[in-house]
């Protein structure tokens, strides 16, 4: 049997979910709302807790609660690799016209603020194993952050690999300055002569740090995905790793895998 916060929250739910409250507006004090539903104001807040907990209220210090504004939604499936890959040998023409973000959420380049930053590391135990290399061997990290303009925060929280001795071939592949890369990390590899084979992805949730839950600007109660993508080359060697932190409020993952007749 529900108890009364959580119908309170299912009421409060359907009336945002039908546009009244609008996105934006603030709610009325939680006093207030304790006095319409005839509970006591820690009821109240706990029905508030839910209802801030999916993201659909946020709560303003100094200001009130208010309806949530909706999100832009990433949803990303396992078809956009094939994807990249069969635009990673077009022209630089072709291959600036979209990418994967534009890819993911329906939105145009000029919707889109995108933000990189390169840095030299050695390889923790963790990344060595990853790529089989020694611990300490010199990695190239790129990190990425694309928002939708008209939102404060990023899609995602991208930490992208690639050896440094792999891809040095190719200096562009070493500066930030030539971000965002036409055609994304599978163009970068085919420039110093490297094909994917295979995409390995490996999906978790957990509470977010709060670091990430300050950079995503979740409300408290939100879990973010943790993403690790493994990329091998045909012959079998891991050629890049990422770690993709999404926030879990506004992402949808698709997996769809084809099977064989018998």
């Amino acid at each position: 049997m529900a108890k009364r916060y959580e119908k309170i929250a299912d009421e409060l739910r359907e009336e945002i979910r039908s546009g009244h409250p609008a996105p934006g507006e603030r709610l009325p004090a939680e006093t207030a709302l304790a006095e319409k539903y005839r509970v006591s104001v820690p009821t109240m807040r706990q029905a508030m807790g839910v209802l801030q907990a999916e993201g659909l209220v946020e709560r303003v210090h100094g200001r009130g609660t208010f309806v949530r504004k909706e999100r832009t939604r990433n949803h990303r499936t396992n078809g956009r690799h094939q994807w990249e890959k069969d635009r990673a040998r077009h022209p630089q023409e072709a291959r600036a016209e979209t990418g994967s973000t534009e890819h993911d959420t329906g939105l145009e380049l000029s919707d889109l603020v995108f933000h990189a930053e390169y840095g030299e590391i050695e390889a923790d135990d963790d990344l060595a194993a990853v790529f089989g290399v020694k611990a300490g061997t010199r990695l190239i990290e790129r990190r990425y952050r694309t928002r939708r303009r008209t939102e404060n925060a990023p899609f995602s929280l991208i930490s992208s690999y690639l050896v440094r001795d792999v891809v040095s071939a190719n200096p562009d592949l070493l500066d930030a300055a030539n971000e965002p890369w036409p055609g994304g990390t599978q163009n970068q590899l085919y420039t110093v002569g490297i094909e994917l084979g295979s995409v390995e992805e490996q999906v978790t949730a957990r509470p977010p740090t709060v670091e990430e839950a300050e950079e995503l600007d979740l409300t408290p109660g939100v879990s973010v995905l943790v993403l690790r993508k493994t990329s091998r080359a045909t012959d079998g060697r891991v050629v890049e790793f990422s770690r993709v932190i999404l926030p879990g409020d506004r992402t949808e993952l698709t997996f769809v895998t084809p099977l064989r007749k018998w």
